[in-house]
């Protein structure tokens, strides 16, 4: 018989990073400003914890991530700009990003890794199970993972984390997950993490990706971890310690997800993710398509 446990109402997002892969263009703009199509990464991310229920976000940010806040604020200028010129669908879209949620922020003052980030969350979260979202992850909406995990973690308690199965070869990128199967076919049990284990020492081909639902106690271990690889505190070393049984907040569980994820983290894979989302769109896809396919002809043709 399932428990039930307290309601996630948080989100916290890390958004400290410096971009480096996507220099120089991100040398002055966040790289989570950077658009998909024509909106801003971070707000798919963002987008995703309210449909999810979340609708309390902190953002983890650092220098030269103003323009962060910016997007989520009003712009008074503009929205008038617009008014006058009758420009209704444009307003609209102008406005929804600061009417999606309860925005705050706070800043990573010396990034020390993922785990330092979900840290600075502590004040406030307080002593609320919580959840992560990492914005070089997009989740399509149409394959609502979140929610799937914010169900689990109030029916199991403890924290429950993303997982996908990738190919041995690419197990080395991610954290990765030793697991034991549940009676729910989605749902399994995590005995052990390791942070980018070599092909031959990963315990399993299930990769942590960037969904987390957190229990509190997490924190109490955070500030108790030391740096690991890379020389950073890493979040999937105190996971691994709240994964014992006898840790409080533990159980971990994770949801194993096989639906559609973006990464916007790599640029091959930034640019593949426009496509997809492109082709998907109503407005731009049957025009897009049309112009892809030409394009990819002569391309073979030239070969």
């Amino acid at each position: 018989m399932t428990q039930s446990h307290p309601r996630i109402s948080k989100a916290v997002i890390p958004a400290a990073g410096l971009g480096t892969r996507f220099l120089p263009a991100t040398k002055a703009t966040p790289k989570e400003m950077l658009p998909v199509v024509d909106k801003p990464a971070i707000q798919y991310v963002v987008e995703e914890a309210v449909s999810a229920g979340l609708d309390d976000v902190l953002m983890i940010t650092g220098r030269n991530k103003r323009p962060l806040e910016d997007h989520f604020d009003r712009n008074y200028e503009l929205e008038s700009a617009l008014q006058k010129k009758g420009d209704a669908g444009r307003l609209a879209k102008v406005q929804e990003s600061s009417d999606l949620a309860t925005m705050h922020y706070v800043r990573q003052g010396d990034p020390r890794g993922l785990g330092h980030a979900v840290l600075c969350a502590a004040p406030h979260v307080g002593q609320e199970p919580f959840a992560v979202l990492l914005g070089d992850d997009l989740i399509d909406p149409r394959d609502p993972l979140l929610k799937r995990m914010v169900e689990v973690q109030e029916q199991r308690g403890g924290s429950v984390i993303a997982l996908m199965e990738v190919a041995p070869e690419q197990i080395h990128l991610y954290g990765c997950a030793a697991v034991d199967p549940t009676e729910d076919g989605d749902v399994v049990k995590v005995h052990d993490l390791v942070e980018k284990p070599a092909a031959a020492d990963a315990p399993s081909n299930y990769a942590i990706i960037g969904r987390y639902v957190l229990d509190p106690a997490v924190f109490d271990i955070l500030r108790k971890t030391e740096p690991g690889r890379g020389g950073e505190i890493q979040l999937t070393d105190a996971l691994q310690q709240l994964s014992q049984d006898e840790k409080p907040g533990g159980p971990v569980h994770g949801v194993v997800f096989k639906g559609r994820r973006y990464d916007t983290g790599d640029r091959g894979d930034y640019l593949r993710a426009i496509v997809r989302l492109a082709c998907e769109r109503e407005d731009l896809g049957p025009d897009f398509r049309t112009w892809l396919r030409s394009y990819v002809a002569e391309e073979m043709q030239q070969r």
